[in-house]
């Protein structure tokens, strides 16, 4: 994936691009009806009659009314929108607002309401009722109506869905699909060609190869929000150098900071330097893309926003546990990319900071684990998780990570549990894991 591929999900994920592609559609499909409306004489007896309006007063009156209409009601779910919006903030924390304006169906429908009182306004303009000339543009007409038809059944749909999407367990459910989703697009990750090697890689070696070090510096200020693979491994190749990444997306960069080392065989120009910054997509905020973290820390925040003592909700922060167990248990059972990648020649250009099963298992259940300390039944599901995790772990180091934590969460029930039945409990779950 490029970064244009990259530039072009983010537009798609704005909340406004979708509305202004169906309101640009409505003013084309009028334009077209109104041109069709004049070139067609559909007559007005038998069935059509029932359709088709036949004088320029009804035409006006109905345009008139679905317009109003559906303005009125695209202010009501714009009101909707934002309610929902402020309960999903107040709930679960700012951070997934992003969540619910990236929902398709919320963007379609502010877009057909807004685009429908645009079309009827432009059919309304087409109305021609002189001495001279009349023109009844009846099939745009029929069309307006028909929208207005689907529009009301669309805002029984929305309804359904703002009611739905704001519980918790589906706001939970969904970002479980998406890290799934995630999972499966960035493992193994597609950055050059990722030999499995057998032999040792003699890293030192190749770096002294090269003539020349230059450090390469951040561009701006901001969260590291993507890498273009396939640009990086061109451009390297063509120069014959290695690029050493200090840094991977989701890390938050201060501009001038290193960010790596570039070794060649001659110096680079700034102007060759900059091509290689410019691969480097910085912005205000994370994204999900090549970070599969930042999906890991919306399930984390919910769990903790709902063990804060404010808010004290167990079951929230145990679904979520549940969920992160689901990712952890997928993640233990595939291969993730190595940190050397080479071009298609086989020579080494690029070396990279990639996440691991255990650095993921720390994101996932380190701050859990902190603010369940007080809170029994987290802990001992804590504990059950980590023992199904266990089951998946093939890699010796993933069990150890696995291993480390459930000591953690061990530590943590003997420090805080005080009713013995409770610490039994738990100790007897970790005893599958630990012996």
């Amino acid at each position: 994936m490029n970064k244009i591929l990259f530039k072009w999900r983010e537009l798609k994920a704005t909340f406004w691009f979708v509305p202004v592609i169906i309101i640009l559609f409505a003013v084309a499909l009028s334009m077209g009806l109104v041109a069709l409306d004049g070139m067609v004489n559909i007559p007005r007896d038998g069935i059509t009659r029932f359709f088709l309006v036949k004088s320029s007063d009804s035409a006006r009156s109905i345009l008139t009314t679905i317009s109003g209409a559906m303005i009125g009601v695209a202010g009501t779910v714009f009101s909707v929108t934002l309610v929902a919006l402020t309960l999903a903030s107040s709930q679960f924390g700012s951070r997934l607002i992003r969540n619910f304006m990236y929902v398709r169906l919320n963007q379609v429908v502010l877009g057909s309401y807004i685009s429908t009182y645009l079309y009827c306004l432009l059919i309304l303009n087409a109305v021609q009722d002189r001495e001279d000339y009349s023109f009844i543009p009846s099939i745009s007409i029929l069309v307006a109506i028909l929208a207005a038809v689907a529009n009301i059944i669309l805002l029984i749909v929305f309804i359904h869905h703002i009611a739905t999407s704001i519980q918790v367990d589906n706001v939970i459910s969904d970002i479980s699909k998406f890290i799934y989703k995630r999972v499966e697009d960035l493992f193994p990750s597609e950055m050059g060609s990722e030999q499995e090697r057998k032999v040792q890689i003699n890293v030192p070696g190749i770096m002294a190869q090269y003539k020349y070090q230059v450090l390469v510096k951040s561009p701006d200020n901001g969260y590291l929000q993507y890498v273009d693979n396939e640009a990086l491994i061109k451009i390297l190749t063509k120069k014959d150098a290695l690029l050493e990444l200090h840094c991977r997306p989701g890390k938050h960069l201060v501009k001038e900071i290193q960010v790596g080392y570039l070794h060649c065989q001659e110096e680079w120009d700034q102007e060759s330097i900059k091509k290689i910054q410019n691969q480097l997509v910085i912005g205000k905020t994370k994204t999900a893309q090549q970070d599969l973290e930042y999906s890991i820390h919306q399930m984390v925040e919910i769990a903790v926003r709902a063990l804060s003592p404010g808010i004290n909700d167990p079951y929230t922060a145990i679904t979520c546990i549940d969920n992160l167990k689901t990712t952890m248990c997928n993640l233990a059972q595939v291969t993730f990319p190595s940190r050397h990648r080479f071009d298609e020649e086989g020579h080494l250009r690029v070396i990279v900071d990639s996440i691991d099963f255990q650095g993921a298992l720390d994101t996932a259940f380190n701050k859990i684990r902190q603010y369940a300390g007080g809170n029994t039944s987290v802990t001992i599901r804590l504990m059950e998780a980590l023992a199904e995790i266990y089951q998946f772990a093939g890699r010796e180091a993933d069990k150890a990570a696995v291993l480390r934590h459930a000591e953690m969460v061990l530590r943590v029930g003997v420090d805080h549990i005080k009713e013995k039945n409770d610490l039994d409990d738990l100790k007897e779950r970790a005893h599958a894991i630990l012996g």
